[in-house]
């Protein structure tokens, strides 16, 4: 197992074979444990927040609304949970994947009584704060899902483990279980996986939209329904109280990021995920005509889609004001709010004194604290340059974007958009462009 899989584990710098962990548990659950937790480690569709599940008389653990305890790993994914597959035996044959039928790889299984002991145990001992969950389909997704249910139940109920719980939903689960899960659950996911039903159809032939949509559509009701319940009745258990999220991957099919963003975009709004996943292309089937073959770029255009997403949840953007018919993939080089900007110079420079809240968050450099601040700020006076660099603008990248008192700095106008771009990338620090392929490439070492 490489060192970023042992930390995604959640060990907090402890190894599998290390004899404290090793004395809670027989050698063939050790090795399940390694194989499982590896197979796991593509799913990136999970994170420790947003439930607010309080301890119980003689419970142990507890989630609150800010998350679990996090720790990072250095490509910036949440690791503080036990991220383990039940089974990495499967029925599909997707081409993505590395635990499709097809491949040779070494099998095996955790048991429900494993699996709730394994939790329980590294809980305990302060090895890992919560548990994601997810699987290989065998027999049927309902045989599969029922499992994966068992082990939430049990946690729950007989070990009284009121700490963090994210399932991964089974496609083409039945409701009734999809109920029951979210009921003992924080989190479910249900993985899209292609952005386009046609593109899934060729990668994973066994799997079609209706049977991600249906167990998706299931938790959002049963969400709103629950809320329904609690304003009628206190006592009511919470479903689901951490949302649902999915998965898309970036790089796998020829869809472009007009295409996944809007994707993305129908899910917040429609089914109200609280998350949607972007995982980089890895290549771990390199035998497959129908994959493409590596590259790093993939990793860069996952962190352009994230930060896309940011700016349509939290900076109301549109997803055709960041990509559109004209520019359908997003550019790799500058982030989309700088991007935005050079494409529309006819709105720059913005009165940083006047300007609506809504087109200073369109200033690059300027964030939602920041935009907040200044809305607060002017009510008492002109703001200048100063007072800016208190509040947390990067003057760096928002002088040639805005106007205020005693500015001077050239405006993109000024400057000619078709200059920008270069200006950016000139400016950018060397350190920070080696630092960000330093982690590219450790991502990608660690994953192949």
């Amino acid at each position: 197992m490489t060192k970023l899989g042992k930390i995604r584990l959640g060990f907090k710098q402890s190894d599998p074979k290390d004899p404290k962990i090793s004395s809670i548990m027989k050698d063939d659950v050790l090795k399940k444990l390694e194989i499982l937790s590896g197979a796991a480690k593509y799913d990136v569709s999970c994170a420790s927040s947003g439930s607010n599940r309080s301890n119980t008389a003689n419970g142990i653990g507890n989630a609150s609304p800010w998350g679990i305890c996090h720790s990072f790993a250095e490509d910036g994914r949440c690791i503080s949970l036990l991220k383990i597959m039940m089974t990495n035996y499967c029925m599909y044959d997707c081409a993505y994947c590395i635990n499709r039928r097809s491949n040779d790889v070494e099998r095996t299984s955790l048991s429900v009584e494993e699996l709730t002991e394994l939790t329980i145990s590294f809980y305990r001992r302060n090895y890992i704060e919560g548990l994601f969950l997810s699987s290989g389909v065998i027999k049927s997704p309902d045989h599969t899902m029922s499992l994966m249910v068992r082990v939430a139940k049990e946690l729950r109920n007989i070990h009284r483990f009121n700490g963090y719980i994210h399932l991964k939903s089974i496609p083409g689960a039945s409701p009734e279980l999809i109920r029951i899960a979210g009921l003992y659950a924080d989190r479910l996911s249900v993985n899209i996986e292609i952005p386009t039903e046609t593109n899934l159809k060729l990668l994973a032939p066994e799997k079609d939209y209706s049977s991600i949509f249906t167990p998706m559509k299931s938790i959002h009701q049963g969400i709103l329904a629950n809320k329904d319940e609690i304003r009628k009745f206190r006592s009511t258990p919470k479903f689901v109280p951490a949302g649902q999220s999915t998965q898309m991957i970036v790089g796998a099919t020829p869809d472009n990021d007009k295409q996944i963003l809007n994707l993305a975009s129908v899910l917040y709004t429609e089914q109200k995920l609280k998350r949607v996943y972007y995982s980089g292309y890895v290549p771990v089937n390199t035998n497959d005509s129908r994959l493409p073959a590596a590259g790093k770029s993939y990793m860069v255009r996952e962190n352009r889609l994230y930060q896309s997403d940011w700016l349509i949840r939290f900076y109301a953007f549109q997803v055709d004001e960041i990509v559109n018919d004209n520019h359908p993939d997003l550019d790799l080089d500058i982030d989309p709010k700088l991007s935005y900007a050079i494409r529309h110079p006819e709105i720059y420079p913005i009165d940083i004194n006047r300007a609506p809240y809504e087109m200073i968050l369109r200033v690059p450099g300027i964030g939602v604290k920041s935009a907040k601040l200044i809305i607060a700020s002017r009510r008492y006076g002109r703001i200048h340059s100063g007072q800016l660099k208190k509040m947390g603008v990067v003057m760096k990248r928002a002088q040639y974007f805005i106007s205020c008192n005693e500015l001077g700095s050239p405006t993109i106008n000024e400057i000619k958009p078709e200059n920008m771009k270069q200006l950016f990338l000139k400016n950018e620090p060397k350190k920070k462009k080696d630092k960000f392929a330093g982690q590219l490439k450790l991502f990608t070492d660690n994953l192949t």
